[in-house]
């Protein structure tokens, strides 16, 4: 199963992987509010894109009253049924990395889906900070790896 992997060395904190999200997740023509945000690493010329770790034993969907996050055996990705999400937003509050979001221009709670496994912020990432790839580190799956 293929991985987001983030190389923060190699990001330019140009914010192209937001534009991406935020259009590739619009609604009615409006862009969404992006999954994915490069935050300044304080170093000089050091940013992070921050994006949802896809957690294995993830605090978002354990914390969902309604069961509208599930795990999507195609992508690994966590997956929110919007039409099941309530908007209590215990997921929001569950997640310890900031990873799910409001969006409340258009009244929902948002995180990565990884694009169904196709995800635009690598797609469009100029500098390759952001590989949607195979990734495997001594026999183990890493949602994220840091070069």
């Amino acid at each position: 199963m293929k991985k987001l992997v983030v190389i923060p060395d190699k990001c330019s904190g140009c914010r192209t992987c937001e534009l991406a999200c935020s259009f590739t997740h619009a609604v009615d023509g409006k862009p969404g509010r992006s999954r994915i945000y490069p935050i300044d690493g304080g170093f000089t010329d050091l940013w992070v894109p921050v994006v949802c770790l896809q957690c294995e034993d993830a605090a978002c969907v354990k914390s969902c009253l309604v069961n509208a996050l599930s795990r999507n055996p195609e992508t690994g990705a966590i997956d929110l049924n919007d039409d099941v999400c309530v908007r209590c937003m215990a997921c929001v509050a569950a997640c310890p990395f900031g990873n799910s979001l409001f969006d409340s221009q258009h009244n929902q709670v948002i995180k990565c889906d990884l694009c169904h496994g196709d995800p635009a912020c690598a797609h469009f990432c100029p500098t390759a900070a952001l590989q949607y790839k195979e990734v495997t580190i001594a026999g183990k799956r890493w949602t994220v790896v840091a070069g």
